[in-house]
């Protein structure tokens, strides 16, 4: 299994470096891809970042997903780089996509959450044309997994390792890390 998250200037740090710990613990490959023209990333609260490669360096053909944090910021990036935007669609429709806090206002934008159960940060509730919001911390439907917010990265990164390898390795990693809820 192999992931990709992408990360952009002002992206929330909690909500990108959550997930790519998580699924690493979870046995999952993931690579953080620079949107930007640097590897260096300037998160939302200035926290220097490096990604391990360019977007545009990455072989997609062998990823099974790809994930964009959240920040409005960093979702403004996200949406100008059109490797993201073209990756997800083609994961959208292929294989599988996930977006948390504001991020998920960039799928609405491209069309992909039309009839679809989703959710967001608040904030960004009226950009997500054509979604049937749900309200919940995390949701997915069909190869779409969008996330609310900050206080949810646990469990969106809970649920993109359900998706990938499975509930036992959910439980396995949450007694690991003394996760309770």
């Amino acid at each position: 299994m192999k992931a990709i998250v992408f990360l952009a200037d002002g992206f929330e740090e909690c909500e990108g470096l959550i997930v790519v710990d998580i699924l690493r613990r979870a046995g999952v490959e993931t690579v953080m891809a620079s949107a930007m023209d640097s590897l260096k990333i300037d998160s939302s609260r200035h926290i220097k970042v490096e990604a391990d490669v360019m977007a545009a360096a990455v072989d997609y053909n062998n990823v099974d997903l790809v994930v964009l944090p959240g920040g409005r910021l960093g979702t403004e990036n996200l949406g100008a780089n059109q490797i993201v935007v073209d990756m997800c669609r083609k994961f959208a429709a292929e294989k599988h996509a996930a977006a948390i806090c504001a991020a998920p206002s960039l799928l609405a934008s491209l069309g992909l959450l039309e009839g679809k159960k989703a959710t967001c940060h608040p904030d960004f509730e009226g950009h997500m044309k054509g979604a049937v919001l749900t309200g919940e911390s995390v949701v997915t439907d069909g190869r779409i997994t969008t996330g609310q917010g900050l206080g949810a990265s646990f469990d969106f990164a809970f649920e993109l390792v359900s998706i990938l390898v499975g509930e036992a390795m959910v439980e396995q990693i949450k007694k690991a890390i003394c996760y309770r809820k």
